[in-house]
């Protein structure tokens, strides 16, 4: 995977809670191209119907890739999503690697909006997305609450160990 730098993770998210145990930990890195970039595979127990991953983990994954993209200039801008619209092109297997990508469309400093991509194994694209996000208010999370949050880039050695 092509990439120059890796994005932080929190402890307790459930989508990129490093240490989560139930969540799934999706990890990102600048692809070089102004875009991020991830790779994952939905294991068995976030099932929908047999060998398909369950469509709201499924919007997890994107929502988590859409945010991503606005932390390639600043990776404490914190954002929510005010609106996001998933299509489902095909169905996402289970135990089969992923590619992720997102890219900012639009970023007008308090909100923007993001478009990523799901692909599978074999290169088609799976489910695609778009969100409008929002900038958490400044007043709401301060240094202290980042830290209390464990929110740092994760050297993948330590993730493997």
């Amino acid at each position: 995977m092509l990439h120059t730098h890796k994005l932080p993770n929190s402890r307790y998210c459930f989508a990129c809670g490093m240490e989560n145990e139930i969540g799934l930990k999706l990890q990102f890195y600048a692809d070089g191209q102004g875009g991020v970039v991830g790779e994952y595979s939905v294991p068995k127990h976030f099932e929908g119907y047999p060998g398909i991953a369950h469509g709201g983990i499924v919007t997890t994954m994107l929502d988590e890739a859409l945010i991503r993209a606005f932390l390639l200039e600043n990776p404490n801008r914190l954002m929510y999503t005010a609106r996001l619209t998933t299509r489902f092109r095909k169905h996402i297997p289970l135990e089969q690697p992923l590619k992720l990508t997102a890219k900012i469309i639009k970023d007008r400093q308090t909100k923007g909006e993001a478009v990523a991509h799901i692909y599978g194994p074999e290169g088609d694209l799976l489910v695609d997305g778009q969100a409008l996000m929002v900038n958490l208010p400044a007043d709401e999370l301060t240094e202290p609450d980042l830290k209390e949050l464990g929110w740092r880039v994760y050297p993948d050695e330590e993730i493997a160990a």
